[in-house]
């Protein structure tokens, strides 16, 4: 049951992907990218740089994701960095193997619901990022809806007591060539990735750490600080590839009745998180 469950939802969610990846509007040439003498995208030429010399992170990007088995978007955890370990409290860890006894069924972004940060970043779909001096925006075309992250920019401190909210609250700061982004203020219960269902609680602090490498790759070291379900911080390293000549498509769960349907199990009850 657990591997037929694992390979319905796998296929459902290649199918998704394989839509939002492929289904693209008309390819038409976006202005400002180098371009080989035949006039295809130099995606190894050197990253681009704002009018104040910093690096430009703008552009339509989705993750170079391992296949669909082993990807982040599936188990963050493969791809760890040297030095971390992932040690989860009792309560993580009983939430994550009742998560996957489950089969993922209870997992928000199966009902359209957003998948969290850092997962939205390597949710299957592609996300756009809008560079300007005091803030970037990052829209998102998941496989679900689309919807939209704000890291501010500006100076202004991380809020110490924000609402909840499913994708947190986000400040970020320039380290040299590196964008760092904070991030806090998130709902009780979150799943970091799908498959395993790593939980966090309403204590995480995600660090992520954007560095273009070049005019078509991005990478991001994601720092998990979680006391509520982690025994120490852990730092996984994603990967992102440039998407050019293309744009985001508008998608929303308009046929999820139909999924539902298979959906409706007795619902679960959760240990309690810790205090």
């Amino acid at each position: 049951m657990r591997v037929t469950s694992r390979l319905v939802l796998a296929a459902a969610v290649a199918l998704l992907s394989s839509v939002t990846m492929n289904a693209q509007w008309v390819k038409l040439p976006t202005p400002g990218i180098p371009r080989t003498a035949d006039g295809k995208p130099n995606l190894n030429a050197p990253p681009p740089r704002t009018a104040d010399g910093k690096p430009d992170l703008s552009g339509i990007w989705t993750t170079d994701d391992p296949p669909q088995t082993t990807g982040y978007f599936n188990d963050l955890t493969v791809y760890l960095q040297e030095g971390s370990e992932v040690i989860m409290t009792p309560w993580a860890r009983a939430l994550a193997e009742q998560r996957e006894g489950r089969h993922h069924v209870d997992d928000p972004y199966g009902y359209c619901l957003p998948p969290g940060v850092p997962r939205i970043m390597y949710a299957r779909g592609p996300f756009k990022i809008i560079q300007t001096p005091t803030e970037i925006a990052m829209l998102f075309e998941t496989i679900a809806f689309q919807t939209f992250r704000e890291v501010f920019t500006d100076g202004r401190p991380a809020l110490t007591n924000p609402q909840p909210a499913w994708l947190g609250y986000a400040v970020g700061k320039w380290d040299g060539d590196t964008l760092v982004v904070q991030t806090s203020g998130f709902r009780d219960g979150g799943w970091l990735d799908t498959f395993k269902g790593h939980p966090n609680s309403d204590a995480l602090k995600v660090t992520e750490r954007y560095r273009r490498t070049s005019f078509g790759r991005m990478e991001a070291l994601v720092t998990i600080d979680d006391p509520k379900a982690y025994a120490r911080p852990w730092t996984a390293k994603v990967q992102f590839k440039l998407l050019p000549d293309t744009s985001l498509l508008e998608i929303f769960c308009e046929t999820h009745e139909g999924t539902m349907e298979h959906r409706r199990i007795e619902p679960v009850v959760e240990p309690p998180s810790p205090r």
